[in-house]
């Protein structure tokens, strides 16, 4: 008798440093710390507690709209949603714009919140399942509170419509704002089963086919939270500041409150009469820039850069010229350097610039780089490190009218290329700009964000001191 109760005081010893163990592991996972602490986020909790068929949360970076959407999938998949009656294995998808996409965003917060004891099976698009974060993930199976397992499968609309057919599911996420024609593939999937999809989107591009599909019908079947800056309580006062500072003031509307543009979908809106301006001559103490986006069949772009004391920045001359051998365009570059007062660096022999890195790349069956080329022709490529496209554009967009409608960036009405781009530069269906017709826009974006001097400033004169003042003077009239 003593024995067995020996016995059982060590058998329930153990399983309460094992329920220790769990609580303390569990403690560190952030399934388990979803909303559950002393700071909550109520308008994640209003989306999850919806039981309309088709939700979607409009909101701007940072905002926890991607948080949410990841949190709901795992909810759907292990069965353990605290807001819907769940009643066996469940499959579903989640749809990203592109795999990389998938990777860097909605795969990732998937991975945050998924326990992975409970994961049975990972089978990879590409890259190692012992390292599902490093790589593509095709589909995910989980064990779920009924016994069973579920699925949890990634699409990326880059694969086109006919990878989103012929398959029944229970629910479907939708990260970012798909193409019409997939949304509605997709749904046909969920027909059967009377599944449900959701959906988190930076409302970037304006009035798109969902505007009319599923925010004009809010109420009808559909429903819309909006998520701002300040409903995260987990964002501090002075980062929503800096945020707000380095935004357009058509950025914030999306980017901060989560609200549909009223555009058509032009990228540049805030370009208008105040940002293009009359030629004057640049005064000879202000910094200059070249700055080229290179082509031989697609034109080649070149923008020519001045930057006043004060950080204003002007767009002074541009170029563009498709079927130009570099020879032939190394003339032009030189004669626009000379005609916009860019000094020639006597030590390196020749005129700086700042240039794509596809110029490291052979052209033109050439056995050397453009890069190398352009040196022999006394042009000095000063190559750019920073490309990323959506973040250039957003800040040449700031730059031309932020959100305290500070106008910083104006361009020569000479510069026609530019403004051409500038005017028909239009969202695609990816977050980003289409690629067409961008040439000296993507001359424009390198210098902005790779901003490098050409040459050494000119000590004033006398002269060139009056000179400027009676300049500014006139500029203010």
């Amino acid at each position: 008798m003593e024995t067995t109760r020996i016995e059982n005081m060590e058998f329930l010893l153990q399983k309460l440093d094992s329920l220790r163990c769990e609580i303390t592991r569990r403690k560190y996972l952030p399934y388990f710390n979803y909303n559950s602490g002393e700071i909550i986020h109520k308008k994640q909790l209003t989306f999850h507690q919806d039981t309309s068929r088709s939700r979607w949360v409009l909101g701007g970076n940072r905002t926890g709209k991607t948080e949410c959407g990841a949190m709901e999938a795992v909810w759907w998949a292990l069965g353990t949603h605290p807001y819907w009656e769940i009643t066996g294995a469940t499959e579903g998808w989640v749809v990203s714009l592109t795999t990389q996409v998938q990777r860097d965003v909605a795969q990732a917060k998937i991975l945050k919140y998924l326990d992975f004891n409970v994961v049975v099976d990972i089978v990879m698009k590409a890259g190692k399942r012992d390292a599902p974060e490093h790589g593509v993930i095709d589909f995910l199976v989980v064990k779920n509170k009924f016994g069973t397992t579920s699925k949890i499968g990634f699409k990326s609309v880059d694969q086109g419509r006919e990878r989103f057919q012929g398959t029944s599911l229970d629910w479907i996420w939708f990260d970012e704002e798909p193409s019409e024609e997939i949304y509605e593939e997709s749904l046909l999937r969920t027909l059967d089963r009377g599944g449900v999809v959701w959906g988190t989107m930076t409302p970037l591009k304006g009035r798109t086919w969902l505007y009319e599909k599923v925010y004009l019908n809010s109420g009808t079947g559909h429903s819309i939270h909006q998520i701002s800056w300040e409903d995260n309580p987990f964002l501090k006062q002075n980062e929503i500041k800096k945020m707000e500072q380095s935004l357009s003031r058509e950025s914030l509307e999306s980017r901060k409150y989560g609200r549909i543009a009223e555009g058509s979908g032009i990228v540049f809106s805030e370009l208008d009469d105040e940002n293009i301006i009359d030629p004057f001559e640049v005064p000879v103490t202000w910094q200059r820039v070249v700055s080229i986006d290179p082509g031989y069949v697609a034109p080649t772009g070149v923008v020519v850069i001045a930057f006043d004391e004060v950080e204003n920045i002007y767009v002074v001359d541009d170029y563009l010229q498709s079927e130009k051998t570099i020879a032939e365009l190394s003339i032009d570059i030189k004669q626009l350097c000379e005609k916009n007062g860019i000094l020639r660096d006597e030590r390196e022999g020749g005129y700086h610039v700042l240039i794509d890195c596809a110029c490291l790349q052979r052209s033109l069956g050439s056995p050397t780089s453009v890069f190398s080329q352009l040196r022999t022709h006394e042009i000095i490529p000063r190559v750019v490190t920073h490309k990323n496209v959506l973040e250039g554009v957003l800040h040449i967009k700031a730059l031309l009218r932020n959100a305290e409608n500070v106008r910083r960036l104006f361009i020569f009405k000479n510069c026609k290329n530019l403004l051409r781009e500038m005017r028909s530069y239009s969202w695609g269906d990816d977050e980003t700009p289409k690629k067409r017709n961008d040439h000296c826009i993507d001359a424009l974006r390198y210098a902005m964000t790779n901003r490098r001097p050409t040459a050494k400033k000119r000590d004033p004169t006398d002269i060139s001191k009056k000179k400027d003042a009676l300049v500014k003077i006139n500029r203010r009239k």
